[in-house]
């Protein structure tokens, strides 16, 4: 089957999604807010915005999975962790994901330039939110916060309703309990994504409506960005890259609040 046919989009939509999902991959493994590039670009390729939502889910998971493997180091001795912090998300994405569905496209429409913002704030501020919240517990209890728990929970309800700086507030929730390696905990953020992307995709492929062709090019895309994204993340300033996405993303929620 032609691969565009089956995808429903002409060559320049192709073209502009499997770039979208490579970048979308790579940010979601260095810092998170890689939502920002691949949920503007399946709007610009003519999705509806529950669609676009629904269809973004689906897309960057692998990105996630991508990151996680290149991350694998850096996860041993966090089982426990993962675990607990899991079943946790996976609570929390699958209701996000429920309360989506049952929202009406037009009040998903009014709300997503906000939001969008949002999740550029957030970015923005994740260095000073990283200085003023300092280290969280080092005991081998600290899993179990319930701070931790409430916290990951009401990420993973905004994950599975948007999504967009999922990553970024997952990250915060988790230096505020835990005193780990940044990096260490950025592995586990990115697990946790995972995870939280998972759930909602078990939704959103019984009830949602999934454009198919479009997350597929995005998914291979996002897999290799994802798995890349580690390496650039050892390396790249992150100020850089936060700069240019919160530029991005206020550009998208400008343009979708005049349009």
């Amino acid at each position: 089957m032609n691969v565009l046919a089956f995808a429903g989009l002409a060559p320049g939509d192709v073209v502009l999604l499997a770039v979208a999902g490579l970048a979308a991959g790579a940010v979601n493994a260095v810092a998170g807010g890689g939502s920002l590039i691949s949920f503007p670009a399946l709007l610009a390729a003519g999705l509806p915005s529950v669609t676009a939502n629904v269809t973004n889910a689906v897309a960057v998971l692998p990105g996630y999975l991508g990151g996680t493997v290149a991350y694998r180091r850096e996860l041993e001795g966090q089982r426990g962790r993962a675990v607990a912090l899991g079943v946790t998300t996976a609570v929390g994405a699958v209701a996000g994901a429920a309360l989506l569905l049952a929202s009406p496209e037009d009040l998903f429409e009014a709300i997503v330039p906000f939001l969008i913002l949002a999740a550029c704030a957030l970015l923005a501020a994740q260095p000073a939110l990283s200085k003023r919240l300092g280290p969280g517990s080092s005991g081998g209890g600290a899993h179990r916060s319930p701070r931790l728990h409430a916290g990951a929970f009401l990420s993973a309800v905004y994950g599975g309703y948007f999504g967009a700086g999922l990553g970024i507030m997952l990250l915060a929730v988790l230096a505020l309990s835990l005193d780990d390696d940044l990096q260490r905990l950025n592995a586990l953020k990115g697990l946790l994504s995972f995870v939280i992307g998972l759930a909602s995709v078990a939704v959103f492929v019984a009830f949602g409506p999934v454009r198919w062709g479009a997350a597929l090019i995005m998914a291979v895309a996002s897999f290799a960005g994802g798995h890349a994204g580690v390496a650039v993340a050892r390396r790249l300033p992150a100020d850089v890259l936060r700069g240019l996405v919160i530029a991005f993303g206020v550009g998208v929620s400008i343009w979708l609040l005049v349009d």
